[in-house]
């Protein structure tokens, strides 16, 4: 497995140069995510340029992801339509990029963001719409030879390893994978303090599905209602199962890339050095 990040880079694939490469070399990556917030902007030269640097630092050329909201499963079919469109021009940069797949995001009925939560966000109409938009989006990654990397969420339509393998089978393409990030899925006490039983369902359902993964740790916050935070892997707070996430992810895809994100750059060397000592013991060894 290889072992990159999301983040270091101040803003979208604009901000790459060969400073910030260095620096993420520096820090002991193989990669490092592209954001990208107008598909359509990147020209020739530009892929020419990011491929270039990549191979020139021996990067392996990273998962995208488009900087849109959650209109995948909007009421309003004129939005709908649109994010599909913006998501379908991220696989054919994707594509031209020789990245290897491309971040699907569900969405929220939401107007704040597409990771907030909405009493609807569960629903089957909502679930229905979804598929049918990401039906839409897989045609073009089969074509293009790209993987859709989609993640899910408690609070998100896609909020369980079964809803997650639902999508899967009902959208029907196999340019649809799933990207583990368990740390959505916490969603009750229970789940917090017995995460290695909801990272083994996922391996457990879409073994063949698992496209990648984010690296990242949580933390429940002492309060009367139950609450969760993000924390930095390794941190004596932290109760993410990190040791079957990674041994779970080595049988299933060794050539998967973890990447550590949600961090400020200052914290993402503890975060890594956290998830190094995971590796090594358990014994695995990056590429």
């Amino acid at each position: 497995m290889l072992l990159g990040v999301a983040g270091l880079v101040p803003g979208d694939w604009k901000s790459i140069d060969g400073a910030v490469l260095d620096n993420v070399a520096e820090h002991g990556f193989k990669t490092v995510q592209i954001r990208v917030s107008d598909p359509q902007s990147m020209k020739d030269k530009d892929v020419t340029r990011l491929k270039s640097m990549f191979e020139g630092r021996g990067f392996e050329m990273p998962q995208t992801v488009g900087n849109y909201g959650g209109k995948l499963i909007a009421e309003d079919e004129t939005e709908r339509k649109n994010e599909i469109k913006f998501v379908k021009r991220m696989v054919n940069l994707t594509a031209r990029l020789g990245s290897p797949n491309t971040y699907l995001r569900p969405g929220s009925l939401n107007p704040k963001g597409g990771w907030m939560p909405h009493p609807l966000n569960h629903s089957d109409e909502v679930f229905d719409r979804l598929v049918d938009s990401t039906k839409q989006i897989c045609a073009v990654a089969e074509n293009e030879g790209i993987m859709m990397a989609v993640e899910g969420g408690t609070v998100c339509p896609i909020d369980s390893p079964q809803r997650m393998k639902d999508l899967i089978d009902a959208v029907g393409s196999k340019a649809l994978g799933l990207n583990m990030d368990p740390v959505n899925f916490v969603d009750s006490l229970d789940t917090a303090y017995d995460t290695t039983s909801l990272i083994n369902e996922f391996y457990e359902l879409i073994p063949d599905r698992i496209v990648g993964c984010h690296a990242k740790d949580f933390t429940v916050v002492d309060a009367l209602l139950p609450h969760f935070e993000e924390s930095i892997i390794g941190q004596p707070e932290s109760l993410l199962d990190n040791e079957a996430l990674l041994l779970g992810l080595q049988k299933v895809n060794p050539k998967a890339h973890v990447l550590v994100e949600h961090l400020p750059d200052d914290k993402i060397p503890v975060a890594a050095a956290g998830i190094r000592k995971v590796a090594e013991k358990v014994g695995i060894e990056w590429d």
